[in-house]
């Protein structure tokens, strides 16, 4: 009987102890004790067919009908590590067509798709096979549903560094970023790109840096813009503080009248940047920093006052510091 056959989609609503083809197994039932602390209430066709899954288990059995349990036991239960386990063993050793197999979990995926256990099999069935050309299209799928579904991405990820697909993702990327510039995913994909293909050369980082202060002036408080910038600064071999194109956006931001807390915590942070360096910038002073922290304390960014309230300390700690230092 094949897997997928129509008559064992005649077959799903039997349960297993009512088909002939089972009567010489016996089922083995679960085991929670005497007095177990929460006893589940599992559904009659639940019980059935884990009983069964637990008999075969046992017994190692390598065979068309455990392959079927299998897809009935995931049915099931998605998520169980075991079930999948031992349906690639199975898969293994009965030597079957492991194309079909990625057509059987592409659907389990779409029905489940924030589920580890189906994409960890999916990944095992393409390093078996040694063939990634469903994947993208597949993430792509997922991701038009749910643009942030981590697993998905950890999956794009893998399959486009393992099989060095990154031809055309940096314009996948920016199609998702123009359709919610707040995705947070899409941007870090975009970092993941760049970081394993060109790296973040001179000409990479000024290119990367006009990109996203362009995304920036269409939402100010887009903290995932934000992150991205800051991200490439650290790059830089200017830092946070020394890119003129980036102070001077900043800097004209601010005297528009802009508070994004995003910017406002940027500038605090440009600050303690100079300080550390001993300065040599009269806008980044200590001062400023610890004024903009009071009204990110107060205002903008109450959230997270305790944060900066833990800055100006920091703030006041390294002034005292830098003054013994200099007393010396």
């Amino acid at each position: 009987m094949s897997d997928c056959s129509s008559d064992e989609n005649e077959n799903d609503t039997i349960l297993y102890r009512d088909r002939p083809e089972w009567k010489d197994v016996t089922p083995l039932k679960q085991d929670d004790g005497d007095e177990p602390v929460v006893a589940i209430d599992y559904t009659e066709a639940f019980e059935d067919c884990y009983d069964y899954f637990r008999a075969i288990l046992k017994k190692k059995e390598i065979s068309e009908r455990a392959l079927e349990l299998t897809k009935t036991a995931a049915q099931l239960n998605s998520a169980n590590y075991t079930v999948w386990q031992y349906r690639r063993e199975i898969l293994k050793g009965l030597g079957k067509d492991l194309n079909e197999e990625l057509d059987y979990i592409q659907k389990v995926i779409l029905k489940h798709s924030k589920n580890y256990q189906v994409w960890h099999h999916r990944r095992i069935i393409v390093e078996w096979l040694q063939d990634a050309s469903k994947e993208k299209y597949l993430t792509e799928t997922v991701l038009a549903k749910d643009a942030k579904n981590y697993h998905a991405w950890q999956h794009r990820q893998w399959v486009i560094r393992t099989f060095k697909l990154f031809d055309g993702e940096l314009e996948y990327v920016d199609t998702l970023i123009s359709d919610d510039v707040r995705n947070n995913s899409a941007w870090n994909q975009r970092y993941f790109v760049i970081n394993n293909t060109t790296g973040f050369t001179d000409e990479v980082l000024d290119r990367e840096i006009d990109y996203t202060l362009n995304h920036i002036k269409t939402v100010t408080e887009n903290e995932s813009a934000w992150n991205y910038l800051r991200g490439l600064l650290l790059h830089g071999k200017e830092g946070l503080s020394n890119n003129k194109k980036v102070t001077d956006f900043c800097e004209e931001l601010y005297k528009s009248g802009n508070r994004s807390p995003f910017s406002l915590a940027v500038i605090v942070d440009m600050c303690f940047e100079q300080l550390n360096e001993g300065g040599g910038d009269s806008r980044y002073t200590p001062q400023r920093a610890k004024e903009l922290c009071e009204e990110l304390i107060n205002k903008y960014d109450i959230i997270r006052a305790n944060y900066w309230k833990h800055m100006i300390e920091m703030i006041d700690k390294t002034m005292k510091d830098e003054n013994i230092e200099s007393s010396n």
